[in-house]
C-alpha cells in the first residue's frame, strides 16, 4: 500500500516507519536523494526535518522544568528579558512603520510551548511579512527573524510562531549550553538518537529538498533551515527516520525508553493532553503559499495543542485514535503518536511547498497499514 502511494505522489524521496512500544513493526524507504544523481534513499538518510524540531525542543525544556530551573507559568522574561516588556502590533502608520503597544500580560513558557504567547511566522502572517517590508528583511537564521511584536496578547489565540525557538533558548539561558550540545547529551544520546543534530550545512548523502517545475517533473531547489546565529529550536534540526520513530516511542513507553528515562510519566501526562481550552489549534494561514499554503489537517474538528503536539479530539480518519498526538515539517515530513493504541508512524520527505497531496496520501497510506 505504502510503495503504491509512493508510486502515484510524484516525489523525490520517502522513508516510512510504523512502531509500538516494544520496537518497529514496518520500514520501507524509496526514492533518491536527488533526481540529478539518483543516489537510493536508506532508512538512515539525513532529512531536514524542519518543525518536528519543536517537539524534541519542547523535550529539553520540560526537562528543565522538572530540574526546577524552568517554569511553565512564571514570566518567562525573568529568563529572556528580551520578551519582558513583549509589543502587540496594533497597525501601521501613514508612513508604513509599525505602531504597537504593550501586552496585557507577561508571556511564559506555557505560552511559548503551545503557540498562544502572541508570536506569528512571516510566511503565514501578512502583518509580519509588513512588519520586516518597514524594518528591513531579517538574514536566514538570524536572530532578527524572531526578534518581532506580538499579533495577539498572550494566551487569547494559538497562532503557529516562533515561540519554540525562544524555548529553546530558555534552555540555553538556564543550562549555560548551546540547544545542540544540551539536546545531545540529555535527548539524544540517552534516546540512541545517532543521527540527529544541528549543522551548519547540508550533510553529506541528507535528502535535498525538491519542488515540481512547470511541467510538473522534480528538480533540486537548495534550501537549508540550519546555521546561522543560534540552533533553531522551531525548525533546525536533521535527522533520520529512525531516529525519530525512537523518539515516537519514548513518548508511546511515557517517557522512557529501553531504560533511559528522559521525562517523567507525570510530565507525559501533560505534555500529551490538550492546554489550550476551547481555543482551536492547528489552522495555519499563508503569506508565502509558494512555500506553505493554507492548511488544517483535520478539518471540522476542534483540534488542541498540548505542550509539544497538535491533539484530534476524535478519531482520525485514517485510524487513529482521538487524543492522539501529531505534527509536520515544512519540507512534507509527517509523524503521530497514538497512547491508546501505542502505535505511531514517521514519514519523510523534502518536497517544497509544504501539504503536497502525494506526500499526504503515502503519509495516509502508512497510517492505515498501521491499523489495517
Amino acid at each position: 500500500m505504502f510503495e503504491q502511494a509512493f508510486a502515484s505522489a510524484n516525489l523525490p524521496s520517502a522513508v516510512g516507519m510504523i512502531v509500538d512500544r516494544d520496537g518497529v513493526r514496518y520500514s520501507k524507504a524509496l526514492g533518491v536523494t536527488a533526481v540529478e544523481d539518483g543516489t537510493p534513499v536508506t532508512e538512515d538518510t539525513p532529512f531536514q526535518i524542519a518543525s518536528m524540531t519543536k517537539a524534541l525542543a519542547t523535550v529539553a525544556a520540560l526537562q528543565q522544568v522538572e530540574a526546577g530551573r524552568l517554569s511553565l507559568d512564571g514570566p518567562i522574561g525573568d529568563i529572556l528579558p528580551e520578551l519582558a516588556d513583549a509589543q502587540v502590533l496594533t497597525g501601521f502608520d501613514s508612513a508604513g512603520q509599525p505602531q504597537t503597544r504593550s501586552a496585557a500580560r507577561p508571556i511564559t513558557l506555557r505560552h511559548l510551548l503551545t503557540h498562544t504567547a502572541g508570536f506569528g511566522y512571516f510566511f503565514i502572517h501578512p502583518e509580519l511579512l509588513q512588519y520586516f517590508a518597514a524594518v528591513g528583511m531579517p538574514e536566514p537564521g538570524s536572530m532578527a527573524g524572531i526578534r518581532t511584536p506580538l499579533l495577539y496578547d498572550p494566551g487569547d489565540k494559538w497562532e503557529y510562531s516562533v515561540s519554540i525557538d525562544w524555548a529553546g533558548l530558555a534552555v540555553e539561558a538556564v543550562t549555560g549550553s548551546r540547544l545542540g550540545d544540551y539536546m545531545s547529551e540529555h535527548l539524544f544520546a540517552p534516546l540512541g538518537m545517532t543521527g540527529t543534530g544541528f549543522h551548519d550545512s547540508l550533510p553529506a548523502g541528507a535528502a535535498q529538498v525538491h519542488v515540481h517545475d512547470e511541467s510538473g517533473a522534480l528538480k533540486v531547489q537548495p534550501m537549508f533551515l540550519g546555521g546561522g546565529e543560534y540552533h533553531n529550536a522551531g525548525g533546525g534540526l536533521i535527522g533520520t527516520a529512525p531516529d525519530y520513530a525512537r523518539f515516537v516511542r519514548m513518548v508511546l513507553n511515557g517517557g522512557e525508553l529501553e531504560g533511559q528515562r528522559v521525562l517523567s510519566q507525570a510530565t507525559i501526562a501533560e505534555m500529551s493532553s490538550n492546554q489550550i481550552g476551547s481555543i482551536r489549534a492547528g489552522y495555519m494561514g499563508s503569506a508565502m503559499p509558494h512555500l506553505a499554503p493554507p492548511f488544517d489537517g483535520f478539518p471540522g474538528q476542534h483540534t488542541g495543542w498540548t505542550l509539544g503536539f497538535l491533539t484530534n479530539p476524535e478519531p482520525g480518519p485514517n485510524g487513529r485514535s482521538a487524543g492522539s498526538l501529531n505534527w509536520a515539517g515544512i519540507f512534507n515530513s509527517y509523524y503521530w503518536i497514538d497512547p491508546a493504541k501505542g502505535l505511531g508512524g514517521v514519514f519523510m520527505s523534502q518536497l517544497s511547498p509544504f501539504g503536497d497531496p502525494g506526500a499526504l496520501a503515502c503519509f495516509g497510506a502508512l497510517e492505515r497499514m498501521a491499523y489495517a
